[in-house]
């Protein structure tokens, strides 16, 4: 079999505070990660990170070959081995998981399981305060995969309608300007005193977290290990954290 695997470092801790059904859940995530599998196949830096590499397991990087590392999990799996295709996070929400059930329509015969992770979305916020206390939407900045013009159409219209919105792989080394003008777009649709936020290495070491206006929000130091919020019209900061009230009578 192959489970697409979203490993979030907290998810462990969280769950250990839970009820029992959720640790259940939690040793299951485990066990999958690093005992059952022994084809593990995701980004290096993410293995290594949570520690889920032994001797015993094959490695592979999956850094700028997605479709044909995923490919390769299915073959090994097709040959008897139990792999682990790694992400960050969730593996459904901007991870391999959707890869992985698309090219498994061409393996019949191999068994695809997804195992539950924290996307960023949820765990940043939980950081930061509570923004996404109310409808929400979540955007990808790169566009590797999806025209900017689309991008572009899907911020201006999450603005209009009023959304909290997160943003996933806000800016890097070749597209810093997609982030500049992400915040000149949200601009012409919110006033600049909108809450807004960022959170980097979340639940890693060197964890960075910041609250700020959505004027102020162009020049904050933000790269692809970086989720950044931006609140709707009712988000406010409480106690130095990122709220937006669902609208509850006080």
């Amino acid at each position: 079999p192959v489970y697409s695997v979203g490993f979030s470092s907290e998810i462990v801790h969280l769950y250990e505070e839970a009820f029992a059904k959720a640790k259940e859940e939690a040793a299951y995530a485990q066990q999958t990660l690093a005992g059952i599998a022994n084809h593990l196949i995701g980004l290096m830096y993410s293995l290594e990170r949570n520690n889920l590499l032994n001797k015993d397991q094959n490695r592979v990087d999956m850094i700028n070959r997605a479709r044909l590392r995923i490919r390769e999990a299915l073959e090994e799996a097709r040959k008897g081995k139990t792999v682990a295709v790694i992400s960050s996070g969730d593996a459904s929400v901007y991870g391999m998981g959707g890869l992985l059930w698309e090219l498994s329509e061409q393996y019949d015969d191999v068994d695809v399981e997804c195992v539950a992770g924290i996307t960023a979305a949820l765990s940043g916020g939980a950081v930061l305060g509570a923004p996404l206390g109310h409808d929400f939407a979540c955007v990808s900045l790169s566009d590797l995969l999806t025209p900017w013009d689309l991008i572009r159409k899907r911020l201006e219209l999450a603005a209009e309608g009023d959304f909290v919105i997160a943003l996933y792989n806000p800016s890097s080394r070749t597209r810093q300007h997609r982030y500049e003008e992400a915040c000149r777009i949200l601009l012409e649709h919110r006033p600049g005193n909108t809450v807004c936020g960022w959170c980097r290495n979340i639940s890693r070491q060197g964890e960075e977290w910041k609250v700020c206006t959505l004027k102020e929000l162009q020049q904050q130091p933000v790269d692809m290990l970086t989720t950044v919020f931006i609140g709707n019209s009712r988000t406010r900061v409480i106690r130095g954290r990122m709220v937006t009230p669902r609208g509850y009578e006080l």
